[in-house]
């Protein structure tokens, strides 16, 4: 099946976006794909974080880090970006469902503090997210995003490149490896879904686990 997996060189921590292909939220394949049942958030586009290998019930959420083999922390995607992060010696991971109030609140940097690892033993991965050439935002948007994430496109608009920001922060807290960032989940429509496109409920999900 159509899957999308970092390609990070991390040994010993395992990951994957599901596609279109695949169906909503991964369809019925997606289980196969897995070591263990995924734990699942109520995604609220905030910066707080679950211990997944503790996690109970539904939590609202948009982050998950794990220190257990098998536990498998999982964000739904449709044009907000999926952050994956691994200590390199694979001790935690952690992942972080990150659009553009996400990035903005801090929920990469919220991750990286619950990981409690040195961030420049940390390696990121950058999965599918809307890209810089059509992702178009106003105003209130402009406001809380570095210029050089931004480009101008018609009176009172620009274009934001999520993948930018989100470097920008890695880079601040000290993640000095990251890699991906090369999709567009809104131009590929016939591998991803996309919500500002087609305004679907459909969704990828991307999974993460140490393995």
């Amino acid at each position: 099946m159509d899957v999308v997996r970092p390609d990070w060189g991390v040994r010993r921590v395992a990951g994957l976006v599901t596609t279109r292909a695949m169906g909503d939220m991964g369809g019925a394949g997606l289980r196969a794909l897995l070591p263990g049942p995924p734990i699942w958030m109520k995604q609220v586009h905030g910066r707080a974080v679950i211990d997944a290998d503790r996690a109970s019930g539904l939590a609202e959420a948009d982050a998950a880090v794990t220190r257990t083999r098998a536990t498998v922390c999982i964000v739904k995607i449709a044009d907000c970006m999926p952050v994956l992060l691994a200590a390199e010696d694979a001790s935690v991971a952690g992942i972080a469902h990150a659009g553009w109030r996400g990035l903005s609140s801090g929920v990469i940097e919220a991750t990286l503090d619950a990981m409690s690892v040195d961030p420049r033993n940390v390696v990121a991965w950058l999965g599918p997210a809307i890209g810089p050439r059509v992702y178009e935002v106003g105003e209130d948007v402009k406001a809380v995003f570095p210029e050089h994430a931004l480009k101008p496109s018609r009176p009172g608009h620009w274009l934001l490149d999520l993948y930018a920001a989100a470097r920008e922060r890695l880079e601040k807290r000290g993640v000095k490896r990251v890699h991906g960032g090369g999709f567009c989940t809104y131009s590929e429509s016939e591998r991803f879904f996309s919500y500002r496109r087609d305004r679907t409920m459909q969704r990828m999900v991307a999974a993460l686990w140490l393995t």
